[in-house]
């Protein structure tokens, strides 16, 4: 199957087309694309890392195996089916198969067709599913409908999985679909990560520092539809709030956390690979928007001490996705987008000369208030009195110097001034994928 993805990130403009003219546009970009890396690129390399694998043997019911057995997989969204035909020791693989719900069906000359259904597979499974035949009609059909064997016999790799229930439906502040890794045992966000507005943070990345097994944030990887998307630090990628939008793109994602194979590569920390949704051969689509506002929020500590009020804060993320065929059982398309629309107030506090320096009134800074001959002692202990140059007091008159909004501390010659910070940020992301299968090998 090929598959083409485009994302699009911070401050980029996105123009609804109609839907005809979306579609098309679309699929002469992505199908030319699609034939040209099945063509450039290994299929192992998708099925290692992205797809999912079905492998086993069949056997009759004395235990003989059956080589020669036909093996049909069926996506149950799109229709696609895949067909091999079992080897020697009656074994047989399927590689590269996109997450979702499947039923496999095995037959041979002389016994009766098996069909199993219930088959989920998650992002890169290997699964491992062994068949039993029974003698009988090839017209004959023996129906199971039962959950794929829950215990990996493929491999030792310690994983979990974080399903599209899950990712669609727990709370997320922010919806970065990346928050969610920390479900995982043996996963934990870094306690010491900088503000996103702090100058440490470029150095280490602006998205989400998880720890995985004990390895440092830069050891590990991510990865989107096989894509290696780390940022610029080695780190969990992220846009300028620190998050990572389409989380309504994302079908699902695991989390290896020891014992991958070495396909993986490029880490010695943990392995975060997701896989984007694509369309089937039903049209689905959603909209939404989420709304935060001051009105909601506690006032801070600086705020509620100094009696300000509390600084304004509005955020709004909307968005939507659809998809489905633009020609059934064989091509499929889906889009997402997602917009943030924030403006956040930050409680700043600078220092500043306090009201009796701008007055002339300074505390002494000379032992035993031995004063200087232009300061005159007053009958308040440890103050003098200045003159302020007469331009200078011009420019105190314009009200260009703040001045303090701190409690009055009598004989402080500096004070401070808070004041309200507005941090205003536009984000799009969005993402266009099309899918194509151009036979039942490819």
């Amino acid at each position: 199957m090929g598959h083409v993805g485009v994302g699009l990130k911070n401050r980029e403009e996105f123009e609804i087309m109609d839907h005809s003219k979306f579609r098309w546009v679309c699929l002469s970009i992505a199908l030319p694309l699609a034939l040209l890396l099945s063509f450039c690129l290994p299929a192992v390399v998708s099925a290692q890392v992205v797809g999912a694998t079905i492998s086993g043997t069949v056997t009759d019911t004395s235990g003989s195996k059956m080589p020669g057995t036909a093996i049909v997989v069926t996506n149950v969204g799109t229709g696609i089916m895949t067909n091999v035909v079992t080897q020697g020791e009656g074994a047989f693989t399927v590689p590269n198969l996109q997450p979702g719900n499947y039923e496999i069906s095995a037959s041979a000359k002389g016994f009766s067709t098996l069909v199993r259904r219930g088959i989920t597979l998650t992002v890169g499974q290997e699964l491992i599913l062994n068949l039993s035949l029974q003698v009988g009609s090839v017209n004959e059909q023996v129906t199971v409908t039962a959950e794929a064997p829950t215990v990996n016999l493929a491999n030792a790799t310690i994983s979990g999985v974080i399903e599209n229930r899950t990712v669609q439906e727990l709370p997320l502040n922010g919806r970065s679909w990346t928050d969610l890794a920390v479900l995982q045992p043996g996963v934990h966000q870094s306690q010491n990560q900088p503000p996103i507005t702090a100058s440490d943070r470029v150095k280490r990345g602006l998205g989400l520092e998880l720890t995985i097994s004990g390895a440092r944030p830069q050891q590990n990887n991510y990865l989107l539809d096989g894509v290696n998307i780390n940022d610029y630090a080695n780190a969990g990628p992220g846009s300028v709030l620190g998050g990572n939008l389409g989380t309504d793109a994302v079908a699902e994602f695991a989390v290896l956390t020891t014992n991958y194979s070495a396909e993986y590569g490029r880490t010695s920390g943990g392995v975060i690979t997701a896989t984007t949704k694509s369309g089937t051969n039903d049209f689905h689509g959603s909209a939404y928007e989420f709304f935060r506002n001051a009105a909601l929020d506690a006032a801070n500590f600086f705020d509620n001490a100094n009696g300000n009020p509390k600084p304004p804060f509005r955020q709004n993320q909307f968005g939507a996705s659809a998809g489905g065929p633009i020609k059934k059982d064989n091509t499929f398309i889906f889009g997402d987008y997602e917009g943030v629309r924030r403006t956040l107030g930050l409680t700043t506090i600078s220092n500043v000369p306090s009201t009796d320096a701008l007055n002339g009134l300074l505390t002494s800074e000379f032992a035993n208030d031995q004063f200087p001959s232009n300061c005159i002692a007053t009958a308040v202990p440890h103050q003098c009195q200045v003159t302020i140059d007469p331009n200078t007091l011009k420019f105190l008159n314009t009200g260009l110097m703040p001045k303090q909004t701190s409690p009055y501390v009598p004989g402080d010659n500096s004070a401070q001034f808070f004041f309200t910070q507005l941090q205003r940020t536009a984000e799009n992301f969005f993402i266009i994928r099309a899918d194509h299968t151009f036979s039942a090998k490819d």
